[in-house]
């Protein structure tokens, strides 16, 4: 869909990378300039079994002392293993490598929340009805030393 009014063009369509990463561009060199902290990127940690298939990962993105987990996910047949466990750990040593003291993230209520709080996360809030009646929980975790800011 595009207005065609006269003036600027709005425009409705399905993901555009291109606009995607110019946006972050944009936005990463806003918060850069605003708050004085540079971006630091982002990574990833994959698993995978002997025959080269993926058993599990981890994306994340580190800025200004935090780091955001994006995702984090494990092969049905590998949950028993550990092995979300082990990915998380790595993300933790990963972070703190990077400067960062914070972890964030969110899980719907299906998901893992449970999981995240066995490792120390505790909710900072919920977004409702997403989807149905489920509910997104944002998760924080302090990597330092002193009390979580979250304490639930």
């Amino acid at each position: 869909m595009t207005d065609h009014s006269s003036g600027p063009a709005l425009t409705v369509s399905e993901r555009d990378s291109e606009l995607h990463d110019r946006l972050t561009e944009a936005l990463i060199a806003f918060n850069s300039a605003a708050t004085g902290a540079p971006d630091r990127g982002t990574f990833s940690i994959k698993v995978t079994d002997e025959a080269g298939e993926l058993v599990g990962g981890l994306t994340a993105r580190t800025w200004g002392g935090l780091c955001g987990i994006e995702l984090l996910w494990v092969r049905e047949d590998s949950r028993k293993d550990g092995w979300g466990s082990r990915i998380l750990q790595a993300a933790e040593a990963e972070a703190r490598r990077r400067g960062c003291d914070r972890l964030s993230t969110s899980t719907f209520t299906f998901q893992a929340p449970g999981f995240y709080q066995r490792h120390g996360f505790g909710e900072t809030g919920r977004t409702p009805g997403v989807p149905g009646g489920h509910a997104d929980v944002h998760l924080f975790k302090s990597l330092t030393d002193s009390p979580h800011l979250c304490e639930s």
